[in-house]
């Protein structure tokens, strides 16, 4: 007879070895026993710490109630991965009220109270029978993988859910410290798919794991999936569950089934975005001491002396003189690891007056690829697509207007007709490539009527104009209808926006003060152009044909070597997305202008492109002033 140790006191541990013990030999000690069964009528996070400690390389099954539901699972042996910490926490996560439920479960350890409400014998009994299952596949040396049951205790009613290992995981994440060798990048062969494009996995591939491994609305990365039918083209969004509240992501394309992968890809980007999973930073220093290894603040842009100096402002001046957070990235100019500030990097970090936080970042710059280069390609275009759009706007820049129908594009064709035939907007779309060369566009979607929003603008950056183009329209198209609703029922607050630029503190400020028609005239700079449209070839090169996302990534890096410019790629990617070959990075670009939200948190000092470039690019005759610069909010989404 076969022995198995059962760990724990209670009405649950009892119901368990009253099924085993007519089957195996039960033990309360490891000693010869041949796996163990943990087990406690609660949450106890320091009992399963210490059963663990006591049963060392034991293969083990863990189960407890929580709340009048039965948790059986996971199953741990050596090597395998994700705890029941991790599962603890993923599904404190996943669920709703968070903080209460912290707060609930802590006491609920401490209590003297062990007893569950809803745990009655019919329910143990049935917990016990699924615990036996299980660990007769344990012994029988089966695979062990991280998943759990969750059995609802007053119904019976109960399924697996599977989850991933939690990188913060105090109890068995084992990710590395921050170092220059970690950050360190060698470009290798990225091959496209087919051949072609821009993308070196495709749909099918990424469909295999990208919703099974992230998507679970009790265990999941993500907890909700939201299709909108009333959308122009396929629109889906997840929900990327926060301590403090909830992240939505959307994905926008032709497909749902793509929207929907493009929606958990965007919701990954944030996750490793926000902080940092991947690595233990570990550099707090002043900038003085690092300086021959150290990117300045400057060089991103940073708020100006009177902004700071405003009563209330929530960023204090950068001092080289105060200790702070750094985190190694990879500079393409110097080919080096250098240092860059951790609030740069992580674009959570560093909010409140007093934290220390001299700027407030935002997501720009970060992207998601199936390879590194596919990465830092695209974080590279979210920068120019961005720069542009600002540089367009702080200059008033007279851009050229492209015949958007002159692409040749059959698909981009199509998607113009929905939006106008059905939808009853228009594309107008401007050529604002910058002194870089990358083909960038603005995108402006006017509206017909006077219902709804006036007009949306976006941007676009690619080394295909037409990808950017297609970026550009889907952005926008898939807020019409809710931010024309919104419009509408909020109209007297947007015209007070109109009226006080410093009223504008949100990012979605921006976009609804310019749906007023109102607020058209501020872009009479673009609207107002009557000289002959371009078409696509005469307003960009025609797009390089390469097998390798290497060569087109090595193509933009030399763009911005030509002028001196520096690109620097922060590794983001934390151990979930690794373990799929999935990788994420920030790029920042010292001197390129930051995308901001509220227009007090304006960042423009240290960043003399603003005046230089639109006179490089024929726009101005001399440099701008400052004194000449757009002074109403920025009309970007």
């Amino acid at each position: 007879m076969r022995t198995i140790a059962v760990y724990g006191e209670g009405d649950l541990a009892e119901a368990v070895r009253k099924r085993l013990s007519g089957k195996y030999r039960i033990s309360r000690e490891a000693g010869q026993a041949e796996a163990a069964i943990v087990l406690q009528d609660f949450w106890n996070p320091r009992f399963f710490r210490e059963a663990k400690a006591g049963l060392k390389d034991l293969p083990r099954l863990h189960a407890y109630l929580s709340f009048g539901e039965g948790i059986i699972g996971p199953a741990e042996r050596l090597g395998s991965e994700g705890c029941i910490h991790c599962l603890s926490a993923r599904k404190l996560m996943a669920g709703r009220d968070r903080r209460e439920m912290w707060d609930l479960t802590e006491r609920e350890a401490e209590a003297d109270s062990k007893k569950d409400a809803w745990a009655s014998s019919t329910g143990l009994s049935q917990m016990a029978i699924l615990i036996e299952q299980e660990a007769e596949q344990i012994l029988a040396g089966e695979e062990i993988s991280a998943r759990a049951y969750l059995l609802n205790l007053k119904t019976l009613a109960g399924e697996w859910h599977a989850f991933l290992p939690d990188s913060y995981c105090g109890d068995c994440s084992t990710i590395p410290d921050d170092s220059p060798e970690l950050a360190r990048i060698r470009l290798q062969s990225s091959p496209k798919v087919n051949g072609k494009g821009y993308r070196c996995r495709s749909i099918e591939e990424l469909s295999g794991f990208l919703v099974k491994d992230y998507l679970d609305d009790r265990t999941g990365v993500f907890n909700e999936k939201i299709l909108d039918l009333t959308t122009p083209f396929a629109d889906a969004s997840v929900n990327l569950p926060l301590f403090g509240g909830n992240e939505g992501t959307a994905g926008r394309t032709l497909s749902y089934q793509t929207s929907e992968l493009t929606a958990i890809l965007e919701g990954l980007e944030r996750y490793c975005g926000m902080n940092a999973r991947g690595k233990n930073t570990k550099v707090r220093e002043r900038y003085r001491d690092i300086k021959d290894y150290a990117v300045h603040p400057s060089a991103f842009g940073v708020h100006g002396e009177e902004q700071y100096a405003e009563a209330g402002f929530p960023f204090e001046p950068f001092s080289e003189d105060r200790k702070r957070s750094w985190v190694w990235g990879y500079s393409f100019l110097q080919e080096r690891p250098v240092l860059v500030p951790e609030l740069l990097a992580y674009y959570s970090l560093g909010c409140g007056h007093g934290s220390g936080g001299y700027v407030y970042e935002t997501s720009n710059g970060c992207a998601v690829g199936g390879s590194m280069e596919e990465a830092i390609f695209h974080g590279i275009m979210e920068v120019a697509e961005r720069d542009s759009f600002l540089m367009t706007w702080y200059g008033k820049l007279p851009l050229r207007r492209i015949d958007p129908r002159s692409s040749g594009d059959l698909e981009l064709n199509l998607m113009l007709d929905r939006l106008e035939y059905v939808y009853g907007y228009d594309l107008l779309l401007y050529q604002s490539t910058m002194e870089h060369g990358i083909p960038c566009i603005w995108a402006i979607l006017k509206n017909r009527s006077s219902r709804g929003m006036n007009l949306m603008c976006a941007a676009g950056a690619h080394l295909d104009p037409v990808r950017a183009v297609k970026s550009a329209v889907f952005e926008n198209a898939g807020m019409i209808g809710a931010l024309g609703e919104k419009l509408e029922a909020g109209r007297e607050v947007y015209v007070k926006l109109l009226k006080d630029s410093t009223l504008v503190r949100q990012m979605e400020d921006h976009g609804m003060l310019y749906g007023l028609e109102e607020a058209e005239e501020r872009l009479d700079f673009l609207l107002k152009d009557e000289r002959p449209l371009l078409t696509f070839k005469e307003a960009f090169p025609a797009p390089p044909s390469r097998s390798d996302l290497k060569e087109d990534l090595e193509d933009v890096l030399q763009r911005f070597k030509k002028r001196g410019m520096d690109v620097i790629a922060v590794n983001q990617t934390a151990p979930e997305l690794a373990r799929n070959g999935l990788h994420c990075v920030k790029v920042l670009i010292p001197g390129m202008l930051p995308m901001t939200f509220g227009h007090h948190l304006r960042r423009l000092t240290g960043l003399d492109r603003v005046f230089t470039v639109p006179a490089e690019l024929g726009f101005t005759k001399v440099p701008l002033k400052p004194e000449q610069l757009n002074v109403y909010p920025h009309p970007f989404p």
